[in-house]
């Protein structure tokens, strides 16, 4: 389990190269709507629940979460996006 606040959540979701969410969707094998609801999206019809937990607090609030996945994919395709425009 990884604690992060929402805000950092959301930052890093805001952050990403258009096409990311589907990109990780598709490399996941989940619905697009999954991971959108990973970084707070509320797309239950279509997507699921993600394992995430929301705690009051600063900054947003405390976000818990159950399964790094889709945050680890996601900060590896920052990660990618940085290096290109470094070079």
């Amino acid at each position: 389990m990884r604690a992060i606040t929402f805000n950092e959540l959301r930052r890093i979701k805001d952050s990403l190269p258009n096409g990311s969410m589907h990109r990780i969707a598709d490399e996941l094998e989940l619905d697009v709507d999954t991971v959108r609801n990973f970084f707070g999206g509320y797309h239950f019809k279509v997507g699921k629940s993600v394992g995430i937990h929301l705690e009051p607090g600063p900054d947003g609030g405390l976000v818990l979460l159950d399964d790094t996945t889709v945050l680890d994919r996601a900060l590896q395709i920052l990660d990618e996006s940085m290096g290109v425009q470094k070079a």
